[in-house]
């Protein structure tokens, strides 16, 4: 009998977020109510996540939602943004470092299975490394665990990969 399989990995479109950069640069240079002030978007060091600097921790807030915004017009979730930092204030400005979510920890990867085990019996997890790979007989059990994994709201992105 077949075997089929897939992997659930836990990344982010690297050209999608370029994009996400460009456009929010774009946006920012056109709205009224940001002239004049520090407001901007960069890229962190090995463009692994957004510095998001404004005049106060409000219009830093304003730009995280105007890129989930962009985020989400792109299908993408703004669960790949890790903004658990906090914002610093000084000279009159105000940022924050937003790194990228990528890949699944030990902890993530286990809530995986564990569920998968639970809820398709029939199926086999497997923790390789950064990713999980899900194994089975049949096509429909498989896509049956990725909608068993998209019901549940992880605080961190899934992206299924490898469908075999």
């Amino acid at each position: 009998m077949a075997q089929y399989s897939f992997d659930i990995e836990s990344t982010y479109d690297k050209v999608g977020m370029n994009n996400v950069e460009q456009l929010i640069t774009r946006e920012i240079a056109g709205r009224y109510d940001f002239r004049g002030t520090p407001a901007a978007v960069e890229w962190l060091p090995d463009k692994k996540g957004f510095k998001v600097i404004g005049s106060n921790a409000w219009q830093v807030e304003t730009l995280l939602d105007m890129i989930g915004r962009q985020l989400a017009k792109r299908g993408m979730t703004s669960k790949v943004l890790d903004t658990s930092g906090n914002v610093t204030e000084a000279n009159m400005r105000a940022w924050q470092d937003v790194p990228f979510r990528d890949g699944l920890s030990q902890d993530n990867a286990k809530k995986i299975t564990k569920l998968l085990k639970q809820s398709h019996p029939k199926l086999k997890a497997q923790i390789q490394g950064g990713t999980v790979r899900v194994t089975g007989n049949s096509k429909d059990e498989l896509q049956a665990a990725m909608r068993t994994l998209d019901s549940v709201d992880y605080e961190f992105p899934l992206v299924y990969t490898n469908y075999r």
